[in-house]
């Protein structure tokens, strides 16, 4: 599994329009009134890599096993969530299961589509989202902030970490801004920050859902998301939600015209999953052989063990070594066995830190 993302916003956005389109079912109903998504509907998606293609190709693999991406299709919020209000807090703990949110924002105009506020402005619907998980937020750490200061003033080591990172989100918080933009000064306080599960410390992807005539060029409203999200470390991705709903339906080889008279070179879902390898740090080595090649996620700095653990916790734990091949050089010469006759195929041992591209074969011992 790469990574699972929550789909939010506000009602009547396009998220399950987006759902349905990037997961290519009808699970999550689409409809033009607030709430029509109850449950949070669950979509696994193949992500597309044309790399896994040409090593499945040369290893004259037998099947080829793409990586998955889940998103998670997440009721729509609204003002006064974190009080109860529409479906209240069942959103919020659906939130903060996921590992970084795709918050859908309206950046279209159309009279024949409700929006819960009466009017387009997707900064605004930003702002309502956010909000309520900022005040999610701020009253779990009231609570916890003050218990870690009172261990922390006995001595308690872990205690002080605690309350110097959740105190340094809250304040940024009280000041109406993301706890993401903590800056913990270490790996430990990285940690508390990540185990404190704080709704606004999650990574965000904006989504500009615009009108088929813009999706190549974005529009007013998409520009002033851009702006908003480079003041507070996101990332945007302008897409037809329409645009998309109609790929999902076609023939997979009549794609590439129809995006090309739309003067797109891709689809939504392949910037969606581009921008959110970019915004977890998230890196593919690949395996292949006679039976399959298969694209595996792992996080960017993973150890050569912690890549082995992704296919099963025993090669981690038992991991003596791994047989590595960059990409570049795997395709140049034509496999396995050529890079190994031409020394391209290195033994690397557990220090080994993992790049994007990597074709390893893992030894191990249980």
């Amino acid at each position: 599994m790469g990574f699972k993302c929550g789909i939010v916003g506000l009602p009547n956005v396009g998220k399950s329009t987006l759902f349905n389109a990037l997961t290519e079912t009808a699970a999550a109903q689409a409809a033009n009134f607030p709430f029509c998504t109850i449950e949070p509907n669950v979509g696994n998606v193949a992500v597309p890599d044309p790399r896994l293609d040409k090593i499945a190709a040369i290893s004259k693999s037998a099947k080829t096993v793409p990586t998955q991406l889940a998103f998670v299709d997440i009721a729509g919020l609204v003002a006064g969530a974190s009080k109860g209000e529409g479906l209240g807090n069942q959103f919020l703990g659906n939130i903060r299961e996921v590992d970084a949110i795709v918050h859908v924002l309206r950046c279209f105009e159309d009279d024949d589509i409700t929006h819960v506020a009466g009017r387009v402005d997707p900064v605004a619907d930003a702002e309502v989202v956010e909000t309520e998980l900022m005040l999610s937020d701020v009253e779990s750490l009231e609570r916890r902030v003050p218990t870690a200061e009172k261990k922390a003033a006995q001595g308690d080591k872990e205690a002080k970490i605690t309350a110097s990172v959740l105190g340094q989100a809250l304040t940024l918080l009280r000041d109406g801004k993301p706890a993401r933009l903590t800056q913990p000064k270490d790996a430990e306080e990285a940690r508390v920050l990540k185990q404190a599960q704080l709704l606004t410390a999650k990574p965000v992807l904006y989504v500009c859902n615009v009108a088929e005539e813009d999706a190549a060029t974005g529009n007013a409203y998409s520009k002033a998301v851009e702006e908003k999200a480079s003041a507070e470390d996101a990332e945007t991705v302008v897409i037809s939600a329409a645009i998309e709903a109609e790929i999902a339906q076609m023939d997979p080889a009549d794609r590439p015209d129809f995006l090309a008279e739309l003067g797109l070179e891709e689809t939504g879902l392949a910037r969606i999953i581009r921008a959110g390898y970019s915004l977890l740090d998230l890196i593919t080595f690949f395996t292949a052989g006679p039976k399959e090649a298969r694209a595996w996620t792992t996080h960017k700095g993973a150890s050569a063990p912690n890549a082995a653990g992704e296919i099963h916790t025993d090669f981690e734990k038992g991991f003596i070594r791994a047989e590595t091949i960059a990409y570049d050089d795997f395709v140049e010469l034509g496999g396995e066995q050529a890079a190994k006759d031409a020394g391209r195929l290195r033994l690397e041992g557990k220090d080994y830190v993992v790049r994007d591209g990597d074709v390893m074969h893992f030894r191990f011992n249980v």
